[in-house]
C-alpha cells in the first residue's frame, strides 16, 4: 500500500508491502530510513533545521524541524523494535528554490542540521540526492530498503 508521507510528517511501517512516498522536497529534506533486518522503515519530511527557531510551531508540529522531528521518527521505529546500527539512512532534497540571492540558504541549512544531528547520534547517510534547484519527489519500498528519486522526469536509486 502506498503511504503518504506529507510536508511536516513523518511516517513508519512494518508490512512489508508499503511504500512510503513524498512529494515536493524543494528546500525540504526526506529521510529515509530503513532497518534491513527487521524490514521496518520510517520517512520523514522536514521543512526547517532547527525547533529552536520557533518554540511555539515545534511543540505543535515537531515533525516540521529537523532536529525534533528526527527524535520522534527515531523514538517510533525504536519502539516498533529497530536497531540503531542497522539503520540505513538515505535523504534527498535540500534545493536552492527560493531565489537567487541565496539569503536564507534553507536547503543548505537544512542539510547541515540532518548531518549534526546523524553524527551526534552515531548514525551516518548512506546515499543522498541533496542541492541543485528542482524538486524531487522520494519513495522507500519497506521489504527491502529501496529508495528512489525522481525529479524532471528522471528517477535514480540510492
Amino acid at each position: 500500500m502506498k503511504i503518504i508521507v506529507n510536508i511536516s510528517d513523518a511516517r513508519v511501517s512494518k508490512d512489508p508491502g508499503d511504500e512510503l512516498v513524498t512529494y515536493s522536497l524543494g528546500s525540504c529534506i526526506g529521510v529515509a530510513v530503513h532497518d534491513p533486518a527487521s524490514k521496518i522503515g520510517g520517512m520523514l519530511h522536514y521543512q526547517l533545521p532547527s525547533g529552536r527557531m520557533d518554540a511555539d510551531k515545534a511543540n505543535k508540529n515537531p515533525l516540521m524541524f529537523a532536529d525534533t522531528g528526527m527524535k520522534f521518527l527515531i523514538d517510533k521505529m525504536l519502539a516498533l523494535g529497530v536497531n540503531k546500527k542497522r539503520l540505513k539512512i538515505k535523504i534527498a532534497g535540500g534545493a536552492q528554490v527560493m531565489n537567487d540571492a541565496k539569503t536564507f540558504q534553507i536547503g543548505k541549512r537544512n542539510y547541515a542540521a540532518i548531518r549534526q544531528i546523524l553524527w551526534k547520534n552515531g548514525m551516518f547517510i548512506d546515499a543522498e540526492d541533496i542541492g541543485g534547484h528542482n524538486a524531487r519527489n522520494m519513495s522507500l519500498q519497506i521489504s527491502d530498503g529501496t529508495v528512489q528519486v525522481k525529479s524532471q522526469g528522471n528517477t535514480k536509486q540510492l
